[in-house]
């Protein structure tokens, strides 16, 4: 409404309109520095030297089903759930919703994401309003006067200044480019947290469940050791058993008592750790006791084709994004060495009275043109673009470890669950002969058919048999779960996560 009132206004938004139709065209210019190019994947068909296919099965055990490997499988979006433990489900859903370091990694991505946008800004020119209302007094020997030739007097003058940058070299576009690659390494580090942390609860759960089996058998192996202990007394009092027997058992009773401390300070500093990844004090840590036996071990495990493993992982497309951010640095600090050109406006009107504001030659206005070059920077600029260009190399080298490093974690995890299955079903033979042997050393003892020293040792092959397999047995459900991270735990298929914060 004011613009249509000036005349001063009117005539001046032709040639307004001309500066920004050259404005338009100037930006069309090319962007200086190279155009980012993903990498290719790498030309590799399988992971380990040696496929494996399926592991081996120990009936009878829990976690000892056999394990095949489904080559090019997808991982799920809730792959935990295939562990059919409800507990753990709820544990996780807890942890996703209240852990303040996944908080603060989608805080990260906001600030990021609001960065860029900042950015975007560039792209348009800057419009200002501005009005000064003024009471002066003029000298009347050394200044102007208005027209009226008085010397005190009110000034108003509202004005509207337009500036704009026409990116003619690319500035704005690779600086806004750098910035969007930045956002997405920030989101692939989210993405990267929020499956580092899922797993997480699903090891300390594994963890919490072994110690919790460790720390029952102990008890169990201690009641054995106290009872025969009490046998050994009475024989010992009347003398159908030697005090070196005695002091034996209750050696060994004593031994198996010491393992009991470290096994309960470790689980509850196991209870302390899950309770602060699903979001809580120790004090308020999850009632819930973990069962392996209740625990179902995933049979079917999705291998991603290698092709896909770098269009999944997302510390992988977390150093991609680097990378790319990088590349579009090298054309900031290119254009940075070249031409910049401002293009200003103004108009506005100057009264002596408010009413007076708008009227017929109050009006005024102006357009400008600049347009600086660097000459002599000390070999400033020249410096930072070959820094941005070594930058580069950098990142790209960081690419290229964080893919290796990406095939060994799958190729690791691959050996570990093969060999994990050969371990439990070694351990469940070993086990299964331990207590053969200790009923059987045990019958002979107390027939009078053996020495007790066979009995002691049977006694510990047993403690240790049974330790060996609990654990055996938590690997398989662990290195599981480290399978499913490796292979970047299906966030794709989370709506919430596979979003671009553009759509926001």
């Amino acid at each position: 409404m004011i613009v249509r009132r000036a005349r001063g206004l009117a005539s001046a938004a032709p040639t307004v309109r001309v500066c920004f139709a050259v404005a338009a065209l100037l930006m069309a210019g090319c962007a200086v520095g190279p155009d980012f190019k993903k990498p290719a994947a790498p030309a590799v068909s399988g992971y380990t030297r040696t496929p494996v296919s399926t592991t081996q099965a120990t009936p009878g055990v829990a976690g000892g089903e056999a394990q095949r490997f489904v080559t090019a499988g997808d991982v799920s979006r809730d792959w935990w759930t295939l562990f059919h433990s409800p507990a753990l489900n709820a544990l996780i859903d807890e942890s996703l919703k209240n852990n303040p370091g996944l908080k603060a990694a989608q805080a990260a991505l906001a600030v990021a994401h609001e960065n860029t946008l900042a950015q975007r800004g560039a792209y348009y020119p800057n419009l200002s309003a501005d009005f000064s209302a003024t009471r002066q007094s003029q000298s009347g020997t050394l200044s102007p006067t208005p027209n009226n030739n008085a010397f005190l007097y009110n000034l108003f003058t509202p004005q509207l200044s337009v500036s704009y940058v026409p990116d003619v070299f690319g500035l704005n576009r690779r600086t806004t480019e750098s910035l969007k690659a930045q956002e997405a390494s920030v989101r692939f580090q989210m993405i990267a947290t929020h499956i580092t942390l899922s797993t997480n609860v699903v090891v300390a759960a594994v963890q919490e469940g072994s110690l919790q089996a460790q720390v029952d058998a102990t008890r169990e192996l201690i009641d054995i050791n106290t009872n025969m202990v009490k046998i050994l007394q009475r024989q010992a009092d009347k003398g159908y058993a030697s005090g070196l027997d005695l002091a034996a058992q209750k050696s060994q009773l004593a031994q198996t008592v010491a393992t009991l401390p470290p096994l309960l300070k470790q689980l509850a500093q196991q209870r302390d750790a899950l309770a602060v990844l699903v979001g809580r004090f120790p004090s308020d840590a999850p009632t819930e006791n973990f069962d392996l036996a209740k625990l179902q071990l995933p049979q079917d495990l999705p291998v991603s084709l290698p092709s896909a493993l770098v269009e999944q992982r997302p510390d992988v497309l977390q150093a991609q994004a680097n990378m790319h951010a990088a590349s579009a640095q090298i054309g900031v600090a290119t254009a940075n060495r070249l031409p910049n050109i401002t293009l200003s406006a103004n108009a506005g009107s100057t009264a002596l009275a408010m009413d007076q504001v708008f009227h017929s030659g109050t009006g005024f206005w102006g357009i400008g043109a600049d347009i600086a070059a660097p000459i002599f920077q000390g070999g400033t600029l020249l410096h930072q673009e070959r820094a941005a260009k070594a930058a580069y190399v950098e990142a790209a080298q960081q690419y290229r470890s964080t893919v290796l490093t990406a095939f060994q974690s799958v190729a690791d995890t691959l050996t570990a669950l093969d060999q994990d299955a050969a371990a439990l079903k070694a351990a469940a033979a070993a086990n299964d002969a331990a207590k053969v042997t200790l009923d059987l050393s045990e019958r002979q003892w107390k027939d009078g058919y053996a020495g007790y020293l066979s009995l002691l040792s049977a006694q510990q092959a047993y403690q240790q048999a049974r330790i060996n397999l609990i654990v055996a047995q938590a690997n398989r459900f662990a290195d599981t779960a480290a399978l499913f991270q490796a292979l970047g735990g299906g966030w794709w298929h989370r709506s919430d996560l596979n979003r671009d914060t553009d759509e926001h």
